[in-house]
C-alpha cells in the first residue's frame, strides 16, 4: 500500500476506535446508573482509544517515510561491484539518479549497463518489501492500540488526564518542530553565507558601493571576479519600503480609527470586509497593476511637470506595495483600538474631553503597542515583497535616494541569483544566502525593536 492509503486507513481506524471506546464506556456506565458514575466523560474514553490507535502508527509512518529512501539508496549503491561504485559525492548522486530513473521507467532499460539494470531491479524489490513491511507494521500497531484502548475502558479509569497528557505532549512536539525548523533555516543560510564570505570579505559586501554578481567563465575576461557591494541593494530595499510605509501607515491607521470610533454598524459591516479584500489579491496582480497602470501614469505625470520619471521606478512599486499593505495595518489597528476598554473612553468624556480628544489622547496611546506591532509586521511584509518590485521597479542595482529612478531590492536579487540550474560553489550563487542572512538580521532587529516599544508602552498603560 502507498503511504497515502495507509494514512487514510489509520484515520479510518481512529474513527472506529473513538466510537468503540465511547460505546464501551456507555455500556460500562449503564449497569452502574449512568455516565455520572464514570471518572470521565464518554468522549474522553473514545479519545483515549484514538490516541492509542492512531498516534503510534502515525509516528511510525512519519519516521518510515523520512528514512525509507536514504536507507534503500545506500543499500542499492553499496551492493554495486567495486568497478561500478561511485568515487565521490557528485558521481554518487549522478549514479543514484540514473538508477532511480531506470527503476521508475523514466529511462529505457535498452542500452543500459547490466549493473545499473540489476541495481534498479534491486531498488524495486526493496521498495516493494518496504511498502509491505510498512503496511503490516502500521496496521498491527494501530489494531493493537485500538484493542488496548478499548480494553482499558472501565469506570475507575482516569481517561481525561491521560488524554490531556497526550495532547500536551503533541502540542510540545509541534512547538519543538517549529523551533527546530527555524533553527534549521538559520543554520542552512548561515553555513552557506560563511562559504560566501570566504571568497568575498564581509566589509566589501556590507559597505561596497557596486553590485555586479555576474562572474565570467575565464579569468582573462572583464569582471571575472564580480562586484558584491550590497549597499545599492540595501538602499533600494529601504527606499521602496519607505515609500510603501508613507502610503500604508497614514491610510491604514486613519481608516482603522474611523471604523473603530466613528463608523456606524452598517458602514463597518461592509467597509471592513471590503478593505480586507485587498489582502487577498495575489501580489502578481498588484505587479501587473503597478507595471501597466501606475508606472505609466507616474511617468506621464512627471513629464507634465518637467521631471524625468523612469518607466520602472521605486515610487510606482512603493505606492502599489503600500496599497497592498493597508489591510495589514488597518485590520490589526482596528482590532487593537476596539479592544481598548470602554471605561477609558467614558472617563475621558466625563472629564469634558471631546470625541476627537479622547481618541487622540486616550485611545491611541492605550492601543499604541498593538499599532506598533502591526506597523512592524507591515514593514517586514514590505521588505520581503518580491513580485511587485520585479515588475515595477526593475532589476538595476543603483545607489540612489531618488524614488523616481529604478532600483532593486534584496528579495529580487535573491530570486535572480537562484533562478535556473545553479551550483552552490560560486560566489555568484552563494551571494543569495548572504543577502538572505542580512534580510533575516534586519527583520530580527525590527522585531526586537517592536517588542521593546510594546513592552515600554504596555507597562505604562496597563
Amino acid at each position: 500500500m502507498q503511504a497515502t492509503d495507509i494514512l487514510i486507513l489509520i484515520l479510518g481506524l481512529g474513527v472506529v476506535a473513538f466510537y468503540l471506546g465511547r460505546s464501551r464506556s456507555m455500556a460500562v456506565a449503564t449497569p452502574l446508573g449512568g455516565i455520572r458514575h464514570l471518572h470521565s466523560l464518554p468522549s474522553y474514553y473514545g479519545a483515549h482509544a484514538v490516541a492509542w490507535c492512531a498516534v503510534p502508527s502515525l509516528v511510525l509512518l512519519g519516521l518510515w517515510m523520512i528514512f525509507d529512501d536514504p536507507i534503500i539508496d545506500s543499500i542499492v549503491i553499496g551492493a554495486l561491484s567495486p568497478d561500478a561504485a561511485p568515487s565521490d559525492s557528485a558521481s554518487y548522486n549522478l549514479l543514484l539518479n540514473k538508477v532511480s530513473n531506470i527503476a521508475d521507467g523514466i529511462l529505457s532499460r535498452s542500452g543500459q549497463d547490466l549493473a545499473l539494470i540489476s541495481a534498479a531491479d534491486h531498488m524495486l524489490s526493496l521498495r516493494a518489501i518496504s511498502r509491505w513491511s510498512l503496511t503490516a507494521l502500521t496496521l498491527s500497531i494501530a489494531l493493537s492500540g485500538l484493542f488496548w484502548g478499548w480494553y482499558k475502558v472501565s469506570a475507575e479509569f482516569r481517561a481525561r488526564p491521560a488524554v490531556e497528557k497526550v495532547m500536551k505532549n503533541l502540542l510540545l512536539a509541534c512547538a519543538c518542530l517549529a523551533i527546530f525548523t527555524t533553527l534549521g533555516i538559520v543554520l542552512s543560510v548561515l553555513f552557506e553565507s560563511i562559504q560566501f564570505f570566504r571568497s568575498v570579505p564581509v566589509f566589501d559586501f556590507v559597505f561596497g558601493l557596486e553590485w555586479s554578481p555576474q562572474t565570467a567563465i575565464r579569468e582573462d575576461q572583464v569582471g571575472s571576479s564580480g562586484s558584491f557591494g550590497a549597499v545599492p541593494i540595501f538602499v533600494g530595499t529601504l527606499l521602496v519600503s519607505a515609500v510603501a510605509m508613507f502610503v500604508a501607515v497614514p491610510v491604514g491607521l486613519m481608516s482603522a480609527i474611523y471604523l473603530a470610533e466613528y463608523a456606524g454598524n452598517n458602514v463597518r459591516t461592509y467597509a471592513k470586509p471590503a478593505l480586507e479584500v485587498l489582502a487577498g489579491i495575489p501580489t502578481v496582480v498588484y505587479g501587473f497593476f503597478a507595471a501597466l497602470t501606475v508606472a505609466p501614469f507616474l511617468r506621464d505625470l512627471g513629464t507634465s511637470f518637467g521631471l524625468a520619471v523612469s518607466s520602472e521606478s521605486a515610487l510606482a512599486a512603493g505606492v502599489v506595495m503600500g496599497v497592498m499593505i493597508i489591510p495589514f495595518i488597518s485590520s490589526l489597528a482596528d482590532d487593537v483600538i476596539t479592544a481598548v476598554p470602554q471605561s477609558m473612553r467614558d472617563g475621558s468624556l466625563a472629564m469634558g474631553a471631546t470625541k476627537s480628544e479622547t481618541v487622540r489622547r486616550v485611545v491611541i496611546p492605550a492601543a499604541l503597542p498593538g499599532i506598533v506591532g502591526g506597523i512592524m509586521l507591515a514593514v517586514s511584509r514590505a521588505i520581503g515583497e518580491t513580485m511587485i518590485v520585479v515588475m515595477a521597479a526593475g532589476l538595476a542595482a543603483k545607489l540612489t535616494a531618488n524614488p523616481l529612478d529604478s532600483v532593486t531590492t534584496v528579495t529580487v536579487q535573491i530570486v535572480t541569483l537562484l533562478t535556473g540550474d545553479q551550483e552552490f560553489d560560486s560566489p555568484k550563487t552563494l551571494a543569495a544566502f548572504a543577502l538572505g542572512l542580512m534580510l533575516f538580521t534586519v527583520t530580527l532587529m525590527l522585531n526586537i525593536f517592536a517588542l521593546h516599544i510594546v513592552k515600554k508602552y504596555r507597562e505604562q498603560y496597563e
